[in-house]
């Protein structure tokens, strides 16, 4: 059977015939335009797909991001975090705009307890368009201001400097103002290289070294009920500080909160008579001017009287002294000897070229200038041989020795990571009178006032430092600068150590002495102790002969033979 098919009608009438060829048309033409459109969109979204790979690819790879602060980083010398700047939002107010002044004045006391109702009713009452209310808000307040709904009120986007590590580093970092322009510190040295040109800067602090240090200076405050203390460690081949605090210090953070003796930089800005701790640039100056040798002996049997004033020595062994005695006592009078046989002129050209008569060449505004006796006498000579008579900071004092116990190359101390990398070192004594001193500050922690200091198998060496503070009624007993200052390790000295105690007290464990060899030495050993394995320095044998040999005093000394402690 069959099927049956159905029947399309045959069309004849031209009219119609001429209609169905448009509407083909008209559909022909519709089809065209869609695929051209739908080509159109899938070409975009392929581009925009390659597009968003290629700029994450950009992101991964480093490429600059959208947002780019208007204040750089500054960071430890291993990268990490030490200041930034954050986007925050700051409040203002066009009084010609508000509808109940009063009571937007006080809404806003209400929300910021910090802000007086009087100040912003003054302020909210003017004739004037603009007024800031608060700047650098928090996202809290932020958002309690908003929930306010106070019409005349708005914010203006700006940043922020925020140090996340709070105090730590705060007298190396500095601050800057309300406006992020810098005005104390690193921030204000390298104003101009963190804003206008946004460049990182990369310190010689290492945060480690930094946490150590401060936590040593806390422990030895509290421990001597001490007013302040300070402390750096410093890299004697290349100058970088791996670390440097002053005690008490301040959070960076809200600086206008500090107190003057917070902000005091004793690292720097305060210049001190340093005591003992100078004996050893007084006896590098003998060894290289060729005035004294390590068989060189001293009369230390009478005190030397100056006019009115007498120079005696603590605990004085009433004796002659060879020069390595003169050291491990620290005889005043052995050392002004020394000092006296080179003479006043080479005395002072020797301290000048070692930069302790100018300014420390520091990456930091607060700088103190030392105090020079003028005119620069014998009796200057005499003094200063001890470490009284002339006042410097630490950083001076810690480069000096850093260039005695080098080899002899003076190279000024630095924040800044490769900060002497393009200078060149300044010979100031021979590497033989060097090794000589090294020998000597061996020795006074073997067998001296800087027994407290040893860590084992670090062969450390040191030389402490204990000076009444001088007042307008003269000098104070009961007032002292306790300090000791360290090298390690001594065949190949590398780190200085050096801890400052102001006013420290004797306690029981101290048997009630408050001088360096008690206060001031057992935190340098923490200090070192701790220090060392975190930047790969491993002890050596403790009884390696060679080691010991190299650092021996080839002498033998006249009377007693060693320090009674």
């Amino acid at each position: 059977m069959l099927s049956t098919l159905p029947l399309i009608p045959l069309i004849t009438d031209p009219f119609e015939a001429k209609a169905l060829r448009r509407a083909k048309q008209r559909l022909l033409l519709v089809s065209i335009f869609c695929g051209v459109l739908f080509i159109c969109i899938a070409v975009s979204l392929v581009n925009l797909s390659f597009s968003s790979a290629t700029k994450n690819r950009q992101y991964l790879l480093g490429a600059p991001k959208a947002y780019q602060p208007e204040r750089a980083d500054v960071l430890d010398r291993n990268g990490m975090l030490l200041a930034t700047n954050l986007v925050t939002h700051s409040l203002f107010a066009n009084p010609q705009d508000l509808i109940e002044p009063i009571v937007a004045a006080e809404k806003l006391a209400q929300t910021f307890p910090d802000l007086s109702f009087a100040d912003l009713k003054a302020k909210l009452l003017s004739d004037k368009e603009f007024v800031w209310i608060k700047r650098g808000l928090t996202p809290q307040q932020y958002l309690a201001v908003n929930r306010l709904g106070l019409p005349g009120l708005d914010f203006k986007r700006e940043e922020k400097r925020v140090y996340p590590k709070g105090a730590f580093a705060a007298h190396i970092l500095g601050y800057t103002d309300v406006d992020d322009k810098g005005i104390a510190g690193i921030e204000r040295t390298f104003n101009k290289k963190l804003s206008h040109q946004k460049e990182e800067v990369l310190l010689s602090i290492d945060e480690r070294v930094q946490h150590i240090l401060t936590h040593a200076l806390t422990k030895a405050m509290t421990d001597f009920n001490a007013v302040a203390a300070g402390g750096l460690v410093l890299d004697i081949k290349t100058g970088e500080l791996l670390a440097m605090a002053s005690l008490p210090d301040f959070d960076p953070n809200i600086p206008q909160q500090a107190s003057k003796e917070e902000l005091f930089n004793r690292m720097t800005l305060g210049v001190y008579e340093m005591g003992s701790t100078v004996k050893i640039l007084t006896f590098a100056m003998g060894l290289e001017n060729g005035t004294a040798t390590l068989q060189s002996s001293y009369d230390a049997t009478q005190q030397l009287k100056v006019g009115r004033f007498k120079i005696d020595d603590y605990k004085a062994k009433r004796r002659w002294l060879s020069f390595p005695e003169v050291f491990l006592y620290s005889s005043n009078i052995g050392s002004v000897k020394i000092a006296l046989d080179v003479g006043v002129t080479k005395h002072r050209e020797f301290l000048q070229k070692l930069g302790l008569l100018s300014p420390a060449p520091l990456e930091l505004p607060e700088m103190g200038a030392p105090l020079i006796p003028t005119p620069w006498n014998e009796v200057n000579t005499m003094t200063i041989a001890f470490g009284h008579g002339f006042s410097v900071n630490a950083i001076q004092l810690c480069a000096s020795i850093g260039a005695v116990l080098n080899g002899g190359q003076f190279i000024p101390a630095t924040l800044i990571k490769d900060g002497n990398k393009h200078k060149s070192p300044t010979p100031v004594i021979s590497p033989e009178t060097s090794e000589i001193i090294r020998r000597l500050m061996r020795m006074n922690v073997i067998a001296g006032t800087g027994t407290k200091a040893e860590v084992a198998g670090y062969y450390v060496g040191g030389k402490t430092g204990t000076s009444e503070k001088n007042s307008a009624k003269g000098y104070n007993k009961k007032s002292l600068l306790s300090s000791f200052i360290a090298a390690y390790p001594m065949y190949d000295p590398r780190y200085l150590v050096f801890v400052m105690v102001d006013e420290p007290k004797g306690n029981a464990k101290s048997f009630g002495y408050a001088t360096g060899g008690w206060v001031a030495a057992p935190a340098v050993r923490e200090i070192i102790a701790k220090m060392s394995p975190l930047l790969g320095i491993m002890p050596a044998a403790v009884d390696d002969p060679a080691l010991n040999e190299s650092l021996a005093v080839p002498i033998e000394f006249i009377g007693d033979t060693i320090a009674d402690h």
